[in-house]
């Protein structure tokens, strides 16, 4: 499923959580609504991402340190926090796995929706 939003679309207010995390979103509109309030509150770490720095952010994604393997896997979540993070619209297929570099530290990061890819990194 493609989710994608405008960074001049209004913040949504006034929904329950069924209606934040359970919609056909799967709650990647409020996490990356919840990336552009971070971007104000921590510039440093905004800017870090829009360097390309794949960031620790509270969900499976993020590069904090070299590793051995080079490659990760990570949550659609994760990559529309640091969508909105950025300043970016968002924009993801759900459908089809993306994988990014962090500039940082090199690791390739893939981001899935599938499960047991996600519990075996």
């Amino acid at each position: 499923m493609q989710i994608n939003r405008s960074t001049t679309a209004p913040r949504r207010t006034g929904m329950s959580t069924i209606q934040l995390w359970h919609a056909s979103d799967e709650g990647l509109i409020a996490c990356w609504e919840r990336g552009k309030d971070l971007s104000a509150e921590a510039s440093e770490l905004a800017e870090q991402a829009r360097k390309g720095e794949l960031v620790p952010l509270p969900w499976k994604g993020g590069v904090n340190k070299a590793i051995k393997s080079k490659s990760k896997f990570g949550t659609f979540r994760y990559l529309a926090m640091w969508q909105g993070l950025r300043g970016a619209d968002l924009t993801i297929d759900t459908d089809v796995e993306l994988s990014l570099c962090c500039t940082r530290f090199g690791v390739r990061v893939t981001f899935t929706n599938d499960v047991s890819k996600l519990a075996d990194s």
